[in-house]
């Protein structure tokens, strides 16, 4: 079915929903952009959601051209045209069309686009069994160069390790930062348990600071399972006694092999699985 794609504070059918290709978000990834869930027609989180966009357009000096309470009224009113019960929602602002040179300030006429669909989540296969992960040869983004806590339009830093990824047959891969220690996945961030202890690393790591990791870190807290943000290397996670993945869209999925080397038992571990039906009754409720 076409879809209505919000623009600007119009809502187009999909295939006349366009910008113009002079619009720097295109031509340089000058933008930013967030991904959301929708479960029984209502957006999860989506305060935190808004206000990271907006977090990230600010690192940037890109000025939204709406209120923080009006985009979240957008996200709404796009998911009610296109009748999302259960979906995905991408909202992208990019800096608006310009010249094609690098001058910002060339530029006008932010845009912002709201797109509604369904989601396709990991086989349920992988919920059940786990998944494999390899370590990627590309590193996050040095801090110096472009801050990992900007959610920006340009992606190709984890497009590269996500090629690694499927090149060696897994749909997901391990990234690290530049001092050789674990950041996050291309799209996921990750979490380490040992000795009954939930490791995360620190967003000073290089990560994207998730809605679903701070949602599992309540959950894990609530559980009164031992929260630690700490600094972790592969070694730390080639020992743990379970790993799992957090995401928007990947929600809480396992792993248990990195590297081709078996995490744990080899089989999804009991904080794991706790954790991943703490939030499935908490997006679900």
């Amino acid at each position: 079915m076409s879809r209505q794609v919000y623009i600007n504070g119009q809502l187009f059918p999909q295939e006349e929903a366009t910008i113009s290709v002079f619009d720097h978000g295109l031509l340089y990834g000058d933008g930013v952009f967030e991904g959301l869930r929708a479960y029984g027609g209502k957006i999860f989180r989506l305060e935190q959601h808004v206000r990271r966009l907006y977090e990230s357009a600010k690192a940037i000096c890109l000025e939204i051209p709406l209120s923080e309470t009006e985009m979240c009224q957008a996200h709404n009113e796009t998911i009610a045209a296109n009748d999302i019960q259960d979906g995905y929602i991408r909202s992208i602002v990019t800096r608006g069309a310009g010249t094609l040179g690098l001058d910002p300030n060339r530029c006008s006429n932010p845009q912002v686009i709201i797109i509604a669909d369904a989601i396709t989540l990991y086989p349920d296969e992988l919920y059940e069994k786990g998944l494999e992960i390899i370590t990627a040869s590309t590193i996050r983004n040095h801090p110096a160069a472009l801050s990992p806590r900007i959610k920006s339009l340009n992606y190709l830093n984890n497009i590269l390790a996500k090629m690694e990824g499927l090149q060696a047959g897994c749909i997901e891969a391990l990234m690290l930062n530049h001092k050789g220690e674990i950041a996050e996945c291309t799209g996921d961030n990750i979490f380490l348990v040992r000795d009954g202890v939930l490791m995360t690393p620190p967003m000073d790591a290089g990560i994207l600071g998730g809605v679903t990791r701070d949602a599992v870190v309540e959950l894990a807290a609530e559980a009164g399972i031992e929260v630690q943000k700490v600094t972790l290397t592969r070694h730390d996670l080639f020992i743990a006694d379970e790993c799992f993945l957090t995401g928007t869209a990947a929600e809480v999925i396992p792993v248990v092999k990195v590297d081709d080397r078996t995490i744990g038992s080899g089989k999804p571990g009991p904080v794991t699985l706790d954790l991943k039906e703490r939030f499935h009754k908490l997006t679900r409720s």
